[in-house]
């Protein structure tokens, strides 16, 4: 087991207690292996989430979402779908969008697209439903915003404020994610 070198390792050696903590742990194990993870441990250390990196992991897929949402009802809009028909598709282009900005940033990074798409999946498929579930609900319960036409200010209030509780109900699961390594912690060790 790789970690097990820390075990036996003289923690008199170090001066200080800040000497002691930057060996133990995920740091340890960075020097102690070329630092091949340096600057991603934050990201994907199970334990290490901050706040400020699920509202970013959040804002990007909310980003994929709403472009996806706001097209998906213009074009069944356009088309003379029914609601039903306008949101299943906003669903699918919410999903399409959000996986999309994901596979971007993943491809540019210079891996291969099976893997990106995986990286994609895994990275966005919670959050993205969790969103789509929050987003959805409130403009189907909230009077009126179902049979909104997208000339109506009602329909842009209704889903301005449905984006922005979706964003607040999904952060702290963006959060609970990379804080296992899981959804955006992943993306992050393709980043350099």
């Amino acid at each position: 087991m790789q970690h097990d070198a820390h075990a036996h390792h003289d923690h008199g050696a170090h001066s200080t207690h800040a000497d002691h903590e930057s060996h133990v742990g995920h740091e340890g194990h960075q020097e102690q292996h070329g630092g091949r993870h340096e600057g991603h441990g934050a990201h994907h250390t199970p334990g290490k989430a901050s706040w400020s990196m699920a509202a970013r992991a959040t804002l990007h897929c909310l980003t994929g979402c709403a472009i996806g949402e706001v097209l998906g009802m213009i074009i069944g809009t356009a088309l003379g779908w029914g609601n039903t028909q306008t949101m299943i598709l906003a669903i699918i282009l919410a999903f399409f969008f959000g996986y999309a900005l994901t596979l971007r940033g993943i491809l540019a990074a210079g891996v291969d697209f099976k893997t990106a798409f995986k990286v994609a999946l895994a990275a966005d498929t919670l959050s993205i439903a969790v969103m789509e579930i929050i987003d959805n609900g409130v403009i189907a319960l909230w009077p009126g915003a179902m049979d909104a036409h997208l000339s109506d200010p009602i329909f842009w209030i209704v889903l301005a404020i449905a984006l922005a509780a979706a964003f607040v109900i999904t952060v702290p699961v963006n959060k609970w994610m990379i804080g296992r390594g899981k959804g955006h912690a992943v993306v992050h060790q393709y980043h350099h």
